[in-house]
This record gives structure tokens, C-alpha cells and sequence, in this order.
């Protein structure tokens, strides 16, 4: 039995209410992914807290794969969305003009774009990140003309077709059932730190003879979440928007996991000072996990003709009622400067602690609330095992990168210190206690 903040008594399901995992095992696809990892039937959440139906608490370090940077029903965020319900507002709207859409868009532009300097359209292509690259895509080869893209090594952008041309997985390549062309490898320059990625590319693109088309546009991740939170240098990117400056090719970044300040700042491009041509955002753009997204271009590839990318859920009026809160939430309360903190919280203790494992070559490396160690040195079995420990222990977290080596910890911007602090000696505890056991 729990008390919620409001005195009310909360209660684990009763045993006869109790939902049994067979259910899912007998009736829901075999594609299932995360409740694999994490097989207890959750009830409830609240900011950085997740419930079971037994009442059993989990910190939240895998943050709805990044949607939740405002932390689960957020209370600011939340109440808006039930006054929109309570007052019978628009749900679903296609792309018509209403008045939710409008009040979203007024306070991006007004809050978020014009202080920053950047001048874009704003598309809604679809609820979710996919849909975002498919239209940023689309934009881009319609706009120069050209079929080809270049995308990093260890880039994930997405499942439909068009996205999973430049998302680099394996496992999620293959899926597809189809030969995936139209887009050009890079090697990532952190993977490769001898190997000049930008003559590489310089190289392909003014040679007559690599063989390879000049693209419509180079799309990278600032921070690259699913390959691993590597990290773009600046310089790298300033030397990038060159290049595509120099060819007439466009630049897009995907800020679907990265971006709404999850970094700190709220695009995560913003730090090296260079302008993308394109603009890809989803995940925590919804305010509380509401799916939205959206594509942000500069008026000039403004290209695309009226129905020529549409979907039915572009205009889910929910998600631009929790966006727009979200939206004042960062600006008000000046989250860029919390999110910081926590990253030096995070920074220091991942550096006082790691080096007490005395394990080999153990490394974390993050932005704001977005970080992974790792286990790259070990068999993928170290990293598997530490994650199955965090659960049991009351963490709920991820693994990212090459063959899943990279304990990933993603947590709300608004984590508050003491669970935060909670969380990251759990998932120390763990990290010591597989270690401890492992055997070559």
C-alpha cells in the first residue's frame, strides 16, 4: 500500500485483478521487443518512477527511448491535456487549421526557433520519427534532384523503408525483406578517429570516378543514441555544413532522441553554431509521450506540393495541447541550465566510480541526461547481464551500440537529484557485482 502526494491511498492490484504475462505470450506478436527485458506488468508511473501491479517501484533510466524527457504525467503538462478534454477541444484533426495546432506552432516559433536565430517551416508528416526522416527524405531528393544520401556507420533513424535505407543495424536491415539502396555508408569519425571522414566524403562526391552518385543531402545524428551515444565533435559538424554548403547538397539532423533539450541545450546541433537545411524531431516534441512529430525546413526546400506527404495522425491535437506546455516548461523553468547540472552530476560520479571497478577499458561518455558506459572491451554478454541485474535491482534501463555493449542511461530532464543519485548507485552496484563474477 502507497500514499500519492495527495493523501490518497494507492493500492497494488488485488490478486484476482492481477494480469497474468501469458496473456501477451499467447496473443501478442512475436515482434515484442522491451517487455522481454522487463516482464512485469506495469500499472502506473509518475515523473521518473515506474509501478508494477504489485506496487514495486523502478527508476526510469530508459525514458521512453527518449519521449520522455519531461518525465512521466508531468503534472504542468498533464493538466493542460485534461482542461483540452474537459473542454471537449478537437482530437484528431488530419491537417486542419485548429486552434491547438496553432498555439503549438506559435510558441515554437516564437520561443524556441526565432531566439535561436533559425528560420524554418514546420511540417507535420506522421506521429512518429520515422515519418519525420521519410518526409525529411523526401524533401531533400525532390529539392536537388538527386537520389542518393550519405549517412553515417551506427546511425538508427527508423523501420519504415525510406528510414531504414540510412539506419545502419543489422538486424533491422534485414527485416525488411527487400534490397535497401539510395544511401551511401560514411564511417563515424568516432569509430574510425585516424580516418579523415570529411575527404572521404569530399572524395566520393568530386571524383569522377568513386563510383558513388553526388547525395541530396548527408544526415547525421549530433549524438547518436541506438549506435551508442557517440558524439559528434563540433568541428566535425562546422567541417560537414561546409561541405554540403560547398556541393549544393543539404544537411539534415536528426534530433529525434537528442533534441528537446535533452542535451541540454534544446537542439543538440546548437553548441557547434551551424544551421541544418533540415530539421528531424519526434519523441519528447509530444510533451508527455503523446506521439507527434516533426520535419523543420528552411523556406527555400519548402518543395513539397500539397497531399504530397500526408498521414492520418498529422494533426493529433492531444500531442500539440502537451507539446506547447512542454514547450514553456523548458523556456520558463530554464531547464537548459538544470540539464547541464545533471550532467556534471553524472560526469562526476561516473568518474569517481568507474575507475574503483578496475575493469578494462570502461569508458562513459554522455550530453545532459544522455549517457552510455562502455563494455565494449567484454563480451556483449557483460553488458546483457548488468541490465537484467539493474531490473531486478529497481532500475529499468537499455543497452545501445555495437553488438548491444553500451549500458545506456537515459533519464528525464527533470529526474529530481536524490532518485537520479539513487538510480546511477544501482546501476554501479550492478556494474561491480557482474564484473565481480565475470570470467574470461
Amino acid at each position: 500500500m502507497l500514499s500519492d502526494k495527495k493523501g490518497c491511498v494507492i493500492m497494488g492490484l488485488k490478486e484476482e485483478e492481477k494480469i497474468d504475462t501469458a496473456l501477451f505470450e499467447e496473443y501478442e506478436s512475436n515482434v515484442r521487443s522491451y517487455c522481454r527485458k522487463y516482464p512485469v506488468v506495469f500499472t502506473r508511473a509518475k515523473g521518473s518512477l515506474l509501478y508494477d501491479q504489485n506496487d514495486t517501484e523502478y527508476v526510469d533510466f530508459l525514458c521512453g527511448a527518449g519521449a520522455l524527457n519531461f518525465g512521466h504525467n508531468n503534472e504542468a503538462v498533464k493538466r493542460k491535456v485534461i482542461e483540452y478534454l474537459e473542454n471537449d477541444g478537437m482530437v484528431h484533426g488530419l491537417d486542419l487549421y485548429s486552434q491547438a495546432k496553432a498555439e503549438f506552432i506559435k510558441t515554437l516559433e516564437e520561443r524556441i526557433l526565432k531566439p535561436r536565430g533559425l528560420n524554418y517551416k514546420v511540417m507535420f508528416p506522421g506521429p512518429a520519427g520515422t515519418l519525420a526522416v521519410e518526409a525529411g527524405l523526401k524533401v531533400a531528393r525532390k529539392a536537388t534532384g538527386r537520389s542518393n544520401v550519405f549517412a553515417l556507420m551506427g546511425g538508427f533513424h527508423g523501420m519504415s523503408i525510406g528510414a531504414l535505407e540510412a539506419t545502419s543495424e543489422e538486424l533491422a536491415r534485414k527485416a525488411s525483406g527487400v534490397v535497401l539502396g539510395n544511401v551511401t555508408r560514411i564511417p563515424h569519425p568516432l569509430d574510425n578517429p585516424n580516418f579523415d571522414t570529411i575527404g572521404y566524403m569530399e572524395m566520393l562526391i568530386s571524383n569522377d570516378h568513386s563510383g558513388v552518385e553526388k547525395p541530396a543531402a548527408i544526415l547525421v545524428e549530433t549524438v547518436q543514441g541506438e549506435g551508442g551515444i557517440n558524439i559528434l565533435p563540433p568541428e566535425w559538424l562546422q567541417a560537414v555544413r561546409k561541405l554540403c554548403d560547398k556541393h549544393g547538397v543539404l544537411l539534415i539532423c536528426d534530433e529525434i532522441q537528442a533534441g528537446c533539450g535533452r542535451t541540454g541545450p534544446f537542439f543538440s546541433f546548437e553548441p557547434s553554431g551551424i544551421v541544418p537545411d533540415i530539421v528531424l524531431m519526434a519523441k519528447s516534441i509530444g510533451g508527455i509521450g503523446m506521439p507527434l512529430a516533426i520535419t523543420l525546413l528552411k523556406p527555400e526546400y519548402d518543395v513539397l506540393s500539397p497531399g504530397e506527404h500526408n498521414g492520418t495522425f498529422r494533426g493529433f491535437n492531444l500531442a500539440f495541447v502537451a507539446g506547447k506546455a512542454a514547450l514553456d516548461m523548458y523556456v520558463d523553468e530554464n531547464m537548459e541550465s538544470e540539464t547541464r547540472r545533471k550532467e556534471e552530476l553524472i560526469r562526476r560520479f561516473f568518474d569517481e566510480k568507474l575507475p574503483i571497478l578496475h575493469g578494462k577499458n570502461i569508458k562513459a561518455r554522455g550530453l545532459g541526461v544522455m549517457w552510455g558506459v562502455d563494455f565494449g572491451a567484454y563480451p556483449a554478454k557483460v553488458s546483457f547481464e548488468i541490465r537484467k541485474l539493474c531490473f531486478e535491482k529497481g532500475v529499468i534501463l537499455e543497452l545501445c551500440g555495437r553488438e548491444d555493449t553500451v549500458v545506456k542511461i537515459m533519464t528525464a530532464c527533470t529526474i529530481p537529484d536524490d532518485i537520479l543519485m539513487k538510480g546511477l548507485n544501482i546501476v554501479f552496484e550492478a556494474m561491480k557485482e557482474v564484473l565481480g563474477s565475470f570470467k574470461e
